[in-house]
C-alpha cells in the first residue's frame, strides 16, 4: 500500500506527464495500484531502436519518493532480458545513488538513454545493431499478443 507521500507524489507526476510528456516515453499508473506503472518507450529516429515500441513496468516502493523503483521491460528488445529487473543508477539496485527529486519522466528518459548505450549490467544483453533493429520491427506485433500490454495500452493494441 502506498504511503500518503507516495500517493500524492505519483498522482502529481502523472498529471505532469499528461500535461507535458517527455519525448519518446509514456507511463501511467495501474488503476488498482498507483505503485505499479506501465510504461511505453518508442525508439527514437536514427537509432537501432527506430520504430520500436517497448513495454515495461516501474514498481515503486511504498516509501517513494525516498526509495527508488524496480524496473522491468517485457518487450524483447535485444538490449534487456524480458521480465527481468534492470540495474541502472535510477533503479532499486542502487538505493544510495537515488535522488528523491527524480521523477517518473526522469527515470524513463534515463532508461531510454541507457537503452541506447552498450553498457552491460544486470538485466542487459549484448547484441548487434541489426539484432536490435529486427526486434524493433517486431515489437508492436509482439506487444499486441500480450495481455499485460493490451490491458495497459488498449489504444495501441490493434
Amino acid at each position: 500500500m502506498a504511503s500518503e507521500a507516495a500517493q500524492k507524489r505519483l498522482s502529481k507526476e502523472y498529471a505532469a506527464m499528461q500535461k507535458e510528456p517527455p519525448p519518446f516515453v509514456w507511463a501511467a499508473p495501474d488503476e488498482k495500484n498507483i505503485l505499479t506503472w506501465n510504461y511505453l518507450i518508442r525508439g527514437p529516429p536514427d537509432s537501432p531502436l527506430t520504430g520500436g515500441e517497448y513495454h515495461g513496468v516501474l514498481l515503486f516502493p511504498a516509501e517513494y519518493p525516498f526509495k527508488p523503483p524496480g524496473i522491468k521491460m517485457f518487450t524483447p528488445s535485444g538490449r534487456f532480458s524480458p521480465d527481468e529487473k534492470i540495474c541502472f543508477s535510477m533503479s532499486d539496485f542502487h538505493p544510495r545513488s537515488w535522488n528523491p527529486a527524480w521523477s517518473v519522466a526522469t527515470i524513463l528518459t534515463g532508461l531510454l538513454s541507457f537503452m541506447l548505450s552498450d553498457e552491460m549490467t544486470t538485466g542487459s544483453v549484448a547484441s548487434s545493431e541489426a539484432y536490435k533493429r529486427a526486434f524493433a520491427a517486431r515489437s508492436h506485433c509482439w506487444n499486441i499478443t500480450q495481455p499485460r500490454f493490451k490491458e495497459a495500452f488498449p489504444e495501441y493494441s490493434s
